[in-house]
């Protein structure tokens, strides 16, 4: 809507109450004498029956009503809370109020002059009171929430005569997570406080209050993810997470088959919401009725604080048929298990990653892979794919990060010829094309530009992709595992990755825990790449002397088993022939461990300390005394560090290791 039928021109006070007294007699106004939207809004009054004389608002409701529908919106009263209460301030002494109201014009919160307050009364502009403009006609309030969009009606544009003495500016505040009306804010005043920027203020607060929406939107799915993860780990039973609204946004490896399985039409990637499951202020569909196939004793409601902030959907699976040996043999010649083997380990934090992602890869929902840098994220993808397509489909992998914008866009979606200056000859197809069947891989998906992210949140909910330079939609399907290093939840708060596709992308996880965490792990890495580079260089194989593993046990691994991969190949090669690598070979950022020295008697004091003095020492020394780098090498803040070195008394060694380096 043009801004010009968005805000009254003062000029045309007297002319619109002409037309005003002519359109109630029946007489059409003259050309241009209305905004389009008041002769509309007019219109809708007169079609509803409004009464024109009306000079104040009905009854308002009863303390105890009020207090009800209170609690219904207590989301949107506690994110406009603090807008509300620096209206106090803010609009003292202006002549004016901020009116904070429910989708249907009730309003629930009145804050401003204590002068303007007590003339609104008069007319009852308080909480409690309805504004809706089926009942008190063309107003801000009740016409910004019918059109959904910002409006300012001045004076003489009310459609009742007892509120033509004020002026009035309202916009509707949307649900960040749909885009549903969940009330509206508004800035009234007597007709002298008309001013255009009282529209703005109005919009500008509630951008506000919808940002702390998102906010707590999102604090509630982390309680609610908490709370139900423990859940999630069936290995038959298929669970579904629904959030207030009655949205899915987290299913386990089982629910797609448990679904297939009793012959449920509810796609998981692509659901709507369970109608009866939505919850206060989110419930918009009053008497649905419950899909057919939803027994009510697979529900089961997620309490934090006494409030339900989700549900807990658990569809049994359906008793297993009885299979003859001969088909069991078959079946287990067909799936030897295989499809992990290139990640090495046995601690209990890996086995349970593998077996997540083995459940997963039965199943076509995205996948988010977390973990630091060089935890194996890519082998994880390839793993999921195999187990998940034992034929020839593609695996595409695309990392997010280091491109431009464009050129991702590229990547991604493919152009088509002459789309821009130096544009591949016939077009290219771009990777989620290439993946098409089969599995696409965006590793550091938090990297994504902002501009990206919704035109790849569209190929996924829609299933087809324009090629850059085109217009015809190209059909596809594809697997979604995707990688981040950074924090997600983080980043959606900060406004660097859109809260849609997080949700979009994160229907299941997996984080792959660190080497650190794994450190028993080292030796079988170990075996598994000198076996690998023997038969790379073609040469005989080598063991790992016993003080080499002493001291790669050690080591803090920043870069976890890429950092060990890349040591591992260094020493193999730096030890020629010799058939067992001593420490003569190690890398200068694994030999300080040892330089260091015996740990303190107070070290041994348990097994962790003498692991965590370890690591603080090497990386000591392989930062040369630089604390900055050790800090960020070892992933904890400076002043942890400090309260470490106090603690270890670890004083003399950061003077060794800056003094190594000096001239």
């Amino acid at each position: 809507m043009p801004n010009k039928q968005r805000l009254f021109n003062p000029p045309n006070d007297r002319s619109i109450m002409e037309a005003w007294n002519g359109f109630l007699t029946g007489r059409v106004p003259p050309a241009n004498a209305l905004r389009r939207l008041i002769d509309d809004s007019w219109r809708r009054c007169l079609d509803v029956k409004v009464d024109p004389s009306r000079v104040q608002a009905p009854v308002a409701l009863s303390e105890e009503a009020l207090a009800g529908l209170q609690q219904q919106h207590r989301a949107l009263l506690d994110a406009g809370q603090q807008v509300m209460a620096t209206a106090r301030d803010l609009l003292a002494e202006t002549g004016t109020i901020m009116i904070l109201t429910d989708p249907q014009g009730m309003i629930l919160s009145v804050e401003g002059d204590p002068r303007a307050l007590s003339a609104a009364e008069d007319i009852r502009l308080s909480a409690g009171s309805s504004w809706n403009e089926r009942i008190c006609g063309t107003n801000a309030i009740g016409t910004a929430l019918s059109i959904g969009q910002p409006v300012q009606i001045h004076a003489s544009e009310h459609f009742c005569a007892g509120i033509k003495d004020w002026t009035c500016s309202a916009t509707v505040i949307r649900d960040p997570y749909d885009g549903r009306i969940l009330g509206a804010i508004d800035v009234s005043g007597l007709g002298k406080t008309f001013s255009p920027h009282c529209l703005a203020l109005a919009v500008t607060t509630a951008g506000r209050i919808e940002s702390q929406l998102a906010r707590q939107e999102m604090d509630v799915r982390y309680h609610l993810l908490e709370r139900s993860m423990a859940k999630m780990s069936s290995l038959h039973d298929g669970v579904i997470i629904c959030d207030r609204r009655g949205y899915p946004i987290k299913a386990n490896g089982c629910a797609a088959d448990a679904l297939l399985a009793r012959g449920i039409a509810f796609d998981l990637n692509s659901p709507g919401p369970i109608a009866t499951l939505n919850l206060g202020m989110f419930s918009s569909t009053a008497g649905a009725v419950a899909p057919a196939w939803l027994r009510a004793d697979w529900l089961e409601a997620v309490v934090v604080g006494g409030e339900r902030i989700g549900t807990l959907l658990t569809i049994p699976a359906l008793p297993a048929r009885p299979v003859s040996p001969s088909v069991s043999r078959v079946a287990a010649a067909d799936h030897p298990h295989q499809d992990f083997a290139g990640i090495v380990g046995e601690s209990a934090s890996l086995s349970h990653a593998i077996s997540k992602a083995r459940l997963l890869a039965r199943t076509n929902v995205p996948v988010l892979l977390l973990g630091e840098t060089g935890v194996g994220k890519e082998n994880f993808s390839q793993g999921i794919h195999r187990a998940g397509h034992p034929g020839t489909q593609p695996f595409v992998a695309l990392n997010c990060g280091g491109l431009s914008k464009d050129l991702l866009a590229s990547e991604l979606f493919g152009h088509a010829e002459g789309a821009f200056t130096g544009s591949r000859r016939g077009g290219m197809a771009g990777k989620i094309e290439a993946a098409n069947g089969g599995t696409l891989f965006l590793d550091e998906i938090g990297e994504m530009p902002l501009e990206l992210q919704p035109h790849f949140l569209r190929v996924l909910e829609e299933g087809e992709i324009y090629r850059i330079g085109e217009t015809v939609p190209r059909k596809i399907s594809f697997k979604l595992i995707s990688a981040t290093n950074r924090d997600l939840h983080e980043e959606v708060t900060q406004g660097r990755f859109r809260m849609d596709l997080f949700y979009r992308v994160s229907v299941t996880s997996i984080r792959i825990p660190p080497l650190r965490e794994r450190r028993g792990d080292i030796a079988a890495l170990a075996a598994h790449f000198l076996r690998q580079f023997a038969e790379r260089y073609g040469m005989a194989g080598k063991e790992i002397g016993p003080d080499v593993l002493a001291a790669l046990g050690q080591h803090p691994w920043p870069g976890n088993v890429r950092e060990l991969r890349n040591a591992i190949e260094s020493m193999f090669l730096m030890a020629g022939t010799a058939p067992v690598l001593q420490l003569d070979v190690l890398p200068e950022a694994i030999a300080p461990a040892l330089a260091a020295g015996p740990l303190p008697a107070d070290a041994t004091r348990g097994k962790l300390e003498g692991v965590e003095l370890a690591s603080i020492r090497a990386t000591l020394a392989a930062d040369h005394g630089n604390l900055t780098q050790v800090a960020r090498h070892l992933g904890i803040a400076k002043s942890t560090l400090y309260v470490k070195l106090k603690k270890y008394g670890l004083d003399q060694d950061v003077d060794g290791a800056r003094g190594a380096v000096s001239p």
